[in-house]
């Protein structure tokens, strides 16, 4: 059976062993130490009831893989991620069933916020997940999530942590019976201790403020440093906008460019052309306003051509503060997951913040550079060709006339010259 050779003690080793393979210097909270907490609490509720061995084994292995996806991805997809790796070792093993696989895989994706369980067995692991909610080991927990949470880039989750961790708190709901005799008291006294620790920073910065012997410097420091985010604020929405109306004004001016060289094209293929038999001395002329209009819509279509990228990011660029996520042309083929987790991070640091709109500033300011270098040679090239054209046009009549043997007569079809 699959049950046999020790497959406890073998779970067990595995896991640790991916834990000790692959360090997370992050994962402060989502660790070991974390995942063994879980298993002991989950056998300590399944021990109550009257579960038979494959239910007890199921969830066993749930409590020890639920976590592990953390090692390899985002909070987000931490559970698919569990699942996958849980799939990998289980199904190595001959005798395990489908069966038993799936009800693992059920329990692992039953702990994913906001959680659902749908049987005695999702209710365990759920209830042995969030066991330390009703217990004295919230307190250091509770700090624990709060930095990992920071290390991993989720800043905007920390807004007001105190607040948010009481709304946690009151809409959380222990499932199985047991759990609700036995820690919904500590539960309610976690969160009177949050809420009593909320209480306190507000009276001590309000204290601070009221107190405080350098209020009015610290006061007039704060303005100083609100008037200087303000002017920084300004300069760069400014400076954005900028740009944006350089860009409008140089798809104007390539737009202007194609439409007037492309009537004289139009022009010349259907009224000259036809004419060039009868008038062979305005052949060369007309070549050469037909290359100087296409040479210009060819640079001014260059001018406005797109430059198609990758489209993605990593994960690693954001934290590195490398990539720029106000440009569309570095997400676009993401997740939105991907990009809501990407966003949420630079959102929460203001460094990376600023430091992204400048660099978003400097690189359209460098397809600017490209974008007018390109139209101003298509209207050099415009106003040289047309010079150069009506020149030969004054020249090929003038030779042609001063020779007037080589006149040729035009007639139409009652004999009068055109």
């Amino acid at each position: 059976m699959f049950m046999s050779d020790n497959i406890y003690k073998r779970i067990a080793n595995h896991v640790t062993r991916l834990f000790e393979e692959h360090p997370h210097p992050n994962l402060v909270y989502h660790n070991l130490t974390h995942t063994k907490s879980v298993v002991e609490r989950a056998q300590e509720i399944a021990a109550h009831y009257e579960l038979s061995e494959a239910d007890t084994l199921t969830i066993y292995v749930a409590a020890w893989f639920h976590d592990v996806g953390h090692l390899y991805t985002d909070i987000e997809k931490h559970e698919e991620k569990s699942v996958e790796l849980m799939r990998e070792y289980i199904q190595k093993d001959p005798s395990a069933n489908e069966k038993l696989i799936a009800n693992i895989a059920a329990c692992i994706m039953a702990t994913k916020i906001p959680v659902h369980p749908q049987n005695l067995m999702e209710e365990i692991l759920c209830d042995a997940d969030s066991y330390h909610f009703g217990n004295k080991d919230f307190k250091t927990t509770n700090k624990e999530v709060k930095k990992e949470f920071a290390l991993r880039g989720y800043g905007m989750l920390l807004q007001d942590w105190e607040s948010n961790t009481i709304e946690m708190l009151k809409k959380h709901v222990f499932f199985t019976s047991y759990c609700k005799i036995l820690l919904e008291e500590g539960k309610r006294k976690n969160i009177e201790w949050i809420k009593r620790k909320r209480e306190k920073n507000t009276a001590d910065n309000t204290h601070q403020n009221l107190f405080s012997p350098e209020l009015d410097r610290t006061k007039a420091k704060k303005d100083r440093g609100n008037l200087r985010a303000r002017g920084i604020q300004t300069v760069l929405r400014l400076t954005s906008a900028n740009h944006f109306h350089l860009s409008e004004m140089a798809d104007r001016k390539a737009n202007i460019l194609i439409s007037v060289n492309s009537i004289i094209i139009g022009v010349i293929l259907t009224v000259l052309v036809g004419k060039i038999s009868d008038t062979p001395y305005l052949t060369i002329p007309v070549i050469i306003l037909l290359a100087s209009c296409l040479t210009t819509i060819i640079i001014a279509i260059l001018s406005t051509r797109p430059k198609i990228t990758e489209g993605i990011f990593i994960k690693e660029d954001v934290l590195n503060k490398k990539t720029n996520l106000l440009f569309f042309g570095n997400f676009y083929r993401s997740s939105l997951e991907e990009y809501q987790w990407a966003m949420s991070t630079l959102l929460g640091d203001t460094e990376y913040l600023y430091s992204t709109i400048v660099k978003d500033i400097h690189q359209i300011g460098v397809v600017l550079g490209r974008k007018y270098k390109l139209i101003r040679l298509a209207y050099t090239a415009f106003m040289i060709g047309l010079i150069v054209s009506v020149l030969a046009f004054f020249i090929a009549a003038l030779l042609n006339y001063s020779h007037p043997g080589n006149v040729t007569k035009i007639t139409t079809a009652s004999g009068s010259p055109l």
